[in-house]
């Protein structure tokens, strides 16, 4: 290992060593999972906002989490970082033959397929009885559902080109609508689902990510609100006190000035406010 990957392992095993850190000490694989996630949405939010000094803190709170779960796992007697580092560099030779091997693989779809095949015959995967079967349970709906697409697309279930795609998007809204029409819930929250699941499809057809234009989405949403809320307040009412023709006045507003200031440092300023909006 490199000086300065084997200094942050030492610190790792100061912070859990019996002079080490009260609050490290007492963690668990089970207390850590909420930092887990919040270090790798923080990546995904440096990344979107392409601040390299911000990515690079985050990618190393990220991999302290690994440390610290590689930590707990040696402690056990389990396995240590090394076994880690090295499980995963021969997974990586192993799952690209086109590249360290005679293999050839012209295509992203050839490089996937082959990815699929040699997955399903490592020891751990032997078992699954799907391809589907990889794909995390615990990921949101959304980005499960574009993985799962993914994944069937992968063995070649999937549409020649966008078009019967959009078909199915329209399909979907007219069952919905007859859904809404009839007043059966249950089938109001199926076709509600099969619609989003449709939309999915549309935005992995476009190579977009549906996680992060939701997200992004979102953002937008909140940033605009907030100018409501504050120009409102300027104005000495509160948006509940408005009418609605009010709100959506100050709401394309908002749209314009969002527009403005959608790039540059002044989309960083109103990054870094939203962010310190939730702290």
């Amino acid at each position: 290992m490199s000086k300065g990957f084997q200094k942050l392992v030492k610190v790792m095993e100061r912070l859990r060593g019996k002079k080490g850190c009260p609050w490290d000490r007492e963690q668990t694989r089970d207390s850590l999972k909420p930092f887990l996630l919040e270090e790798a949405h923080e990546v995904l939010e440096a990344i979107e906002e392409g601040d390299t000094e911000i990515l690079k803190e985050e990618l190393g709170d990220l991999l302290f989490q690994v440390i610290f779960h590689a930590q707990i796992a040696k402690e056990r007697g389990e396995f240590n970082i090394e076994e880690v580092l090295t499980e995963l560099t021969n997974k990586m030779v192993r799952r690209h033959p086109h590249v360290f091997g005679k293999v050839k693989a012209a295509t992203t779809q050839e490089v996937l397929s082959r990815w699929e095949e040699i997955k399903h015959q490592e020891h751990r995967n032997r078992k699954r009885r799907s391809v589907l079967d990889g794909v995390p349970k615990g990921l949101p709906a959304l980005m499960r559902a574009h993985q799962l697409q993914a994944r069937a697309a992968r063995v070649g279930f999937d549409w020649p080109d966008i078009k019967p795609v959009w078909d199915k998007v329209h399909e979907e809204i007219k069952e919905l609508e007859s859904s809404l029409r009839e007043g059966d819930v249950e089938a109001i929250e199926a076709e509600a689902g099969d619609l989003l699941f449709a939309l999915v499809n549309v935005s992995r057809f476009m190579k977009v990510n549906p996680e992060d234009a939701l997200r992004k989405a979102n953002r937008r949403f909140m940033e605009r609100f907030h100018y409501m809320e504050k120009k409102a307040k300027r104005s000495g009412h509160a948006l509940s006190a408005m009418t609605l023709a009010e709100m959506d006045q100050l709401w394309e507003e908002a749209k314009a000035h969002s527009k403005k200031t959608s790039g540059g440092r002044d989309r960083k300023v109103a990054f870094a406010r939203e962010k310190s909006y939730y702290k």
